[in-house]
């Protein structure tokens, strides 16, 4: 379902509209949106990224331009999450605060990625598949493991202004 509340930019491409779960969101312009993926309210992708299929991309997080996201990357918005308030009933939106999380321009998440909430993952970084990224990962950066940690450089750094800048 794509809720009437999505901003879609120009030449976005959503391969099964009726299989993904988009509201509140803001997609822009050249992205792909894979299958099985949700977008939750007040997230933002930026131009020319890709969206692999059963991600979760939540409130709070921002993703730049030309941003790659493997399949079934979760994101998380919330440092200590809680399914009851002190009181015992079920938490609503007024018991916590998103923790915003920041996916510069340019980086790769392989599949199957946790990133924790609060999280600035830097500008070209490349994130294995399948760690659990708790702390910032620098510009250029290759991060690996549970917990991520840093194993290397990207050697051929992409070419994020053009990338920033929608040129090709």
């Amino acid at each position: 379902m794509i809720a009437a509340s999505v901003v879609l930019g120009e030449g976005v491409v959503i391969h099964h509209p009726d299989l993904v779960n988009l509201y509140g969101c803001t997609v822009g312009d050249g992205s792909r949106v894979g299958t099985f993926v949700e977008i939750q309210k007040n997230a933002v992708i930026g131009r020319n990224c890709k969206i692999s299929s059963h991600s979760f991309v939540c409130e709070g997080v921002t993703i730049e331009d030309g941003v790659f996201v493997g399949h079934g990357v979760m994101f998380t918005n919330d440092i200590h999450p809680r399914a009851v308030a002190a009181d015992g009933g079920l938490q609503t939106e007024a018991d916590w605060t998103v923790v915003p999380t920041l996916v510069r321009a340019g980086a790769s998440i392989g599949s199957n990625a946790t990133i924790l909430a609060g999280i600035t993952i830097g500008m070209g970084a490349l994130v294995g598949a399948g760690a659990v990224v708790t702390r910032d990962v620098p510009d250029y950066a290759i991060v690996a493991g549970v917990p991520a940690v840093v194993t290397g450089r990207v050697k051929d750094a992409p070419p994020v202004a053009r990338v920033a800048g929608g040129a090709r």
